[in-house]
């Protein structure tokens, strides 16, 4: 096996681990054990815990922006989008809320390179939003990111779409108290 698969599997299990129980409740003999890989291969490609974590969360991000991203590209209504398509995401079986959130909240402003991620997620989500919202709605993209972070919090507690139909609503009121609508 390649190094590329064997930080696909490690990538696979930790995100799978991290992501259920926590970061700090999952030792890297447990991921070496899910993974069936070697400790002192896990090592090699991850020489401490934050570099793994940090590839999980980069991982996570660069998929879950994509589909977010794809969902509202050519959606005639790209506000709906994004919570339909959370509503979708906290419906899923296994949703455990925002893993970056989830991170941060483990780990404070603990490893630099984590928070860094954390960071750039929510940044990203921001502009994903600005661009949708519009030029010169500033307010309005900000006002959605707290709709969705909050739908995110909401649902982590009370799993189902019933957070992202409420926060639509709502992100539909504010569309149209910004002139949007």
């Amino acid at each position: 096996m390649n190094d590329e698969e064997a930080r696909t599997r490690l990538l696979d299990a930790a995100e799978a681990l991290f992501y259920a129980e926590g970061i700090q409740a999952v030792g890297m003999d447990r991921i070496r054990a899910e993974s069936g890989l070697p400790l002192k291969r896990l090592y090699r490609l991850y020489p401490a815990k934050e570099s793994l974590v940090t590839a999980y969360l980069e991982r996570r991000d660069r998929r879950w922006m994509a589909s977010l991203s794809a969902a509202t590209r050519e959606h005639p209504d790209p506000v709906g989008a994004v919570f339909e398509w959370l509503a979708q995401w906290f419906s899923e079986p296994d949703f455990r809320g925002c893993a970056f959130l989830n991170a941060y909240g483990e780990l404070g402003a603990g490893p630099a390179g984590v928070l860094d991620v954390v960071r750039r997620h929510k940044a990203e989500l921001r502009a994903l939003l600005a661009d949708i919202a519009g030029p010169g709605r500033e307010g309005l993209a900000e006002q959605l990111l707290l709709l969705v972070e909050g739908a995110t919090v909401v649902a982590a507690l009370e799993p189902g779409p019933g957070a992202a139909v409420r926060a639509r609503e709502a992100a539909y009121v504010l569309v149209g108290a910004d002139g949007g609508g």
